[in-house]
């Protein structure tokens, strides 16, 4: 088998430009998945309306920056649906999700008009493009920062608090008087409007949106929610370095993919080495609990056997 190294060192930034990308789905991701303890699939389906409205809307000549607005309220409205079907129809929020994600395939190809739409970046002012990668990267780490210093705004206010409360304990939080109904649907909200946010990234950095971009959206988020968990928990341990180990466990995430493409892994498995990887990072803190247990003495032995 012939390695070539330069080929890999090259790839990397790319790696890193896609992986800080979706580091910001993943965001929306913890916030369900972490914060509101709420299994969303939602996220499918709302990548790709991100993408498709911001496409769409900078086609039909809007400033890129509209676009984004445009692409993040709609993935708002995607988390409202979401959020209603769950609350006030009673359906579980897993069912809830599936049944939104199977509606924004429709809702997609509706907005586009077809299955993709491309975008040059001669003929638009994009904010990122694949040709011009270390401009994105800095462009999309910049939007990070911003998006997690935001974030950890958020959460130490009242509402904030409240929904994390909801998240930790839901029937001590009704008991304390606290809407745990309207904090589930405004953090789906949230969640999926960092999520096609994400997608409007995403569309322009490669030049194209497609009705099927989104399909395992769900997958590479929690991957980099739990390598970010695994790798950094012991140092991150503030709420702001928490969301910011997140977006690093999805650069790691496509660094290890592009590693693995490099050394020779049909294109075809990529959704099973996804399925793998996930897999493994679920199993570490299990095997960890259970194969690795560290023994702790009590003081009074301890003591008696130091005299």
């Amino acid at each position: 088998m012939n390695l070539n190294f330069v080929n890999l060192f090259n790839a990397l930034p790319g790696a890193c430009a896609q992986g800080l990308i979706w580091g910001i789905m993943a965001i929306g991701v913890f916030i369900t998945y972490k914060v509101l303890d709420v299994a969303d699939l939602t996220v499918d389906g709302s990548m790709t309306t991100g993408a498709a409205t911001c496409i769409m809307l900078m086609l039909a000549g809007w400033n890129v920056w509209l676009a984004m607005l445009g692409a993040l309220i709609a993935g708002l409205l995607a988390g409202l649906i979401t959020g209603l079907l769950h609350t006030f129809m009673g359906i579980p929020a897993l069912l809830a999700g599936i049944l939104t994600q199977l509606s924004l395939y429709s809702i997609n190809l509706r907005i586009m008009g077809k299955a993709n739409q491309a975008i040059s970046v001669d003929k638009y002012t994009l904010l990122v493009s694949l040709r011009r990668i270390p401009q994105a990267i800095i462009v999309v780490s910049i939007f990070t920062l911003v998006i997690i210093a935001v974030l950890y705004w958020f959460f130490g206010t009242a509402l904030g608090s409240s929904i994390r409360a909801t998240g930790a304990n839901p029937n001590m939080s009704r008991a304390q008087g606290i809407n745990t109904d309207r904090n589930k649907v405004f953090g789906l909200m949230l969640s999926n409007g960092l999520v096609a946010l994400s997608g409007a990234l995403l569309g322009q950095y490669q030049g194209f949106s497609d009705v099927k971009m989104g399909t395992g959206a769900i997958v590479i988020g929690l991957a980099a929610v739990i390598i970010g968990d695994v790798v950094f928990s012991r140092i991150f341990r503030n709420f702001a370095l928490k969301l910011l180990s997140v977006v690093f466990g999805a650069v790691i995430y496509y660094i290890v993919i592009q590693v693995v493409l490099w050394l020779g892994l049909n294109a075809d498995f990529l959704k099973l080495l996804s399925a793998i990887v996930v897999a493994i990072f679920l199993a570490i803190p299990y095997w960890k609990g259970k194969y690795f247990k560290v023994s702790v003495k009590a003081p009074v032995t301890a003591a008696k056997e130091d005299q």
